[in-house]
């Protein structure tokens, strides 16, 4: 059930002999033969307790004088029912002597009062009882809700999916081992677009519908549609629909790979942008200078497949907000500066979904962009793409788009709705869509913050906690005086005093609810990225970058250093998987699952690496498989040796300056994406080896993990042989030969499986000698269309 335990809060105890408690008693056993469990708290403290741990409260029972000394305990305990839960039901336990003087906020707080003395047992456990199965059945958003009354109908399954509820399953061995690891309901639950109950998900009607207009109001959308196959798809859609063959689109060169194939689809001509970067190598914003009006129009006019565009106004620009590391813009800064350029902005919101349900993030997402915040005709369209099951409670591939229209750029329902089943499915997995259902309903009301608050916390917790235990190592003496570090401010400023306080020692309140905190300040040391505006950028604090010594984020290399990509091979022996690795620096997200011994374990591996460094652990106690996939290579070997060893390796080749050159000096785009698409798949290309790549056209993209950023975009020139791209990937592959199983993970690039040698695809000869014609725009009997129309 939605919720099946009710809270008493009360002093007396339920062991007690007076007359209080052994009504008490009588109160909960009768509650508890109504169905529910009942937890049990003595005072304020406990009760609080119970609120932050037990998420399925369906009522509680509050004594008002539950702490006597001080303000009363049942007030603290109302607070937090209210920063917790929304519109649970409460009762409160008040003395006759004191009920007209209670708070004005506590009869707007609670339902109802009790007088435990003056009413029967079982009248007031039928109360609390015939409250807590009203709260029970609301809190269940619209489509789990019709979804679970569906199920609880038990009809026989005459159409599809063919496995009838699981039936089907019981007929084989390895079928029955399957319906026994996932359980009955999530078949009874997988359904045909045949059950009229349920809505549909392209008609967006029935609950289906209820449930996406609900979504909207929640994450403060105009239209809201529920897509199963990820934010990917949702970029592909929402570029589909916004521009069109031969038509301009602005990319942020720090983009999904999915951004780019909604370009092959639709046949535009993309114009990118090139974000700032670290010395860290880490991709930063677009600074405000790329993406204004002079800016834009320049790189538009420079650009070769621009030329042969409709038109040279740009109808739509997309962005990467959060970036992967935490970078989130000020989003109303950015829709004013692409709105001089463009009618339609989309935010890629993929790791971002949260955003709105903290006031920490307050007007750094895309739906906070709408008339109120930027009335008149200039307001652009604006779409926002989110990975619900990133960082909200929702199943794998569950996702959202979010659009607010505006006038310039209408969006009309049918339109969009035929983009939508374009890249929909007509047999949509029904406990995903709940699961989308749920994930907002979560986010309903003051729950939503709180959610977020405790990601928050424990993230700032960790981040503190990484900082000073560095500086117990160096005040210890007794140890190399190094650590990890967290790519932070150092210091941050208290606005309501002025002082400036060590990261490490600012009060957890001031950096959960003051944004700026984080924001990047122009030109500080510890990002390192260049051309920032104040208030421009902020870091999310979710998102935690863990640096290892050897560089900073200016780009100086020490004589010594601990490559990363080591620490994570090291950190999956210890089952920690990060999110991302790049050559000084891992990535690790503080979702609405983390815990304090989750972030704990990570910090106990961390300080187990630096041990086991400073001692010089053989390879084969610290990384075995390592040795053992390649023995020839690591046997012998020890951590300390083979850290130096790669540090030496990466500064030699300059590998983060020269990842830096190639994303910075963009290569020369020859032919649209959309060509090259064709000419794959009509056999046109060929895979090139790097050392004859030089002078031929990327047929696909490649992107390189770490930093998974692309690196080469389809119809661009690679450049010559001693340019920055092929200097990258020659080092790049250098790097993967001499450091067997530290490989990057290049989408892209093929390997040879004899020589090792990376192999690209490109436009073979007689493509290349062809793509001018195959380029010219399609000649079409209307003319171009104006800026802002369809």
């Amino acid at each position: 059930m939605a919720g099946n335990t009710v809270l008493f809060a009360v002093r007396e105890h339920p062991g007690g002999d007076t007359a209080g408690a052994e009504q008490l008693r009588r109160i909960r056993e009768a509650v508890e033969a109504a169905g529910f469990a009942v937890r049990w708290a003595g005072t304020g403290a406990e009760a609080r307790t119970v609120l932050r741990t037990e998420a399925g409260l369906a009522a509680a029972l509050v004594d008002w004088e539950l702490d006597p000394s001080g303000e009363p305990g049942g007030a603290a305990v109302l607070r937090d029912v209210g920063r917790r839960f929304q519109s649970l039901p409460v009762f409160l336990i008040a003395a006759d002597e004191g009920f007209e003087d209670l708070p004005l906020w506590v009869s707007e707080t609670v339902v109802g009062y009790v007088w435990p003395e003056e009413d029967t047992a079982a009248f007031i456990a039928g109360r609390i009882s015939s409250a807590a199965r009203a709260y029970r059945e609301a809190v269940l958003p619209p489509f789990f809700k019709a979804l679970r009354h569906f199920d609880d109908t038990h009809e026989y399954s005459w159409h599809t999916p063919a496995h009838a509820g699981g039936v089907a399953f019981l007929k084989s061995p390895v079928g029955r081992a399957f319906h026994d690891y996932f359980g009955e309901r999530l078949f009874r639950s997988d359904l045909s677009i045949s059950v009229e109950a349920l809505g549909s998900l392209f008609e967006h009607t029935g609950p289906i519908g209820e449930a996406e207009r609900n979504a909207a109001r929640v994450f403060g959308a105009d239209l809201t549609y529920f897509v199963l196959h990820g934010d990917s798809t949702c970029d592909r859609l929402v570029g589909h629909f916004s521009v069109t063959r031969d038509e301009i689109a602005l990319v942020d060169r720090n983009c999904h790979k999915s951004v780019l194939h909604g370009l092959v689809i639709s046949g535009s001509r993309p114009v990118y942008l090139i974000p700032t970067r670290n010395g860290y190598g880490l991709s930063g914003p677009l600074p405000p200078g790329e993406i204004q009006a002079d800016t834009v129009a320049a790189r538009v006019g420079g650009n070769p497949l621009a030329r042969e565009a409709l038109s040279s106004q740009a109808q739509y620009a997309v962005f990467t907000n959060s970036t992967y590391d935490g970078l989130c813009y000020d989003a109303l800064q950015v829709a004013r500066a692409f709105a001089a350029s463009t009618p339609r902005v989309h935010f890629d919101e993929a790791w971002f979904a949260y955003a709105r349900f903290h006031p920490l993030y307050a007007g750094r997402y895309g739906m906070s962009v709408g008339p109120d915040t930027f009335p008149g005709p200039d307001r652009p369209t604006v779409f926002a793409t989110q990975s619900t099951h990133k960082l909200l409670a929702a199943l794998s591939q569950s996702a959202m788009v979010h659009i607010k229209p505006a006038p310039r750029a209408p969006v009309e329902h049918d339109r969009f709705n035929e983009a939508l089943m374009m890249h929909g499915t007509t047999s949509p997995l029904y406990p995903m869509i709940a699961s989308l259902d749920v994930a907002t309903a979560m986010m309903d009301g003051p729950q939503g913050r709180w959610l977020i608050d405790e990601a928050v916390t424990e993230a700032i917790r960790f981040r503190q906690a990484v900082v000073r235990i560095g500086r117990r190592i160096k005040a210890a003496g007794d140890r190399p005086a190094w650590f990890f570090g967290v790519w932070q401010p150092e210091t941050v400023t208290d606005p309501s005093t002025g002082e400036r306080l060590p990261f490490d020692e600012a009060p957890a309140e001031l950096l959960r609810t003051e944004p700026s905190c984080w924001e990047l300040e122009p030109d500080a040391d510890w990002h390192g990225f260049p051309g920032l505006a104040q208030g421009y950028c902020m870091l999310d604090p979710l998102k935690v970058t863990v640096t290892c010594p050897g560089i900073n984020a200016s780009g100086h290399m020490a004589d010594w250093g601990i490559p990363a990509r080591i620490l994570t091979s090291y950190l999956a022996t210890r089952n920690v998987v990060v999110e991302k690795t790049d050559s000084y620096t891992t990535l690790v997200l503080f979702s609405m699952g983390i815990t304090k011994g989750k972030w704990g374990t990570l910090l106990d591996a961390l300080m187990d690496f630096k041990s086991h460094y400073d001692e010089d652990t053989p390879l084969d106690r610290v990384l075995p498989g390592l040795v053992t996939a390649y023995p020839n290579r690591y046997t012998g070997g020890t951590l300390r040796g083979l850290c130096q060893e790669m540090h030496d390796y990466l500064r030699a080749v300059n590998l983060v300056q020269l990842l830096d050159t190639a994303f910075q000096e963009l290569p020369e785009p020859v032919a649209p994406p959309q060509l090259c698409y064709q000419r794959l798949i009509r056999g046109g290309t060929e895979r090139v080896r790097l050392a004859d790549a030089a002078g031929r056209v990327a047929a696909a993209m490649v992107t390189v993990t770490p930093p998974g950023i692309p690196v080469l975009m389809p119809g661009e020139g690679i450049g010559t042989a001693n340019g920055p791209l092929l200097r990258y990937l020659t080092a790049l592959e250098s790097f993967d030969r001499r450091f067997p199983g530290f490989r990057s993970e290049t989408h892209g690039v093929t390997i040879d499986s004899e020589t090792g040698d990376y192999l690209i695809e490109c436009l073979s000869r007689e493509a290349e000698a062809r793509h001018g014609a195959l380029s010219e725009p399609r000649k079409i009997a209307v003319p171009p269309p104006a800026l802002g129309t369809r």
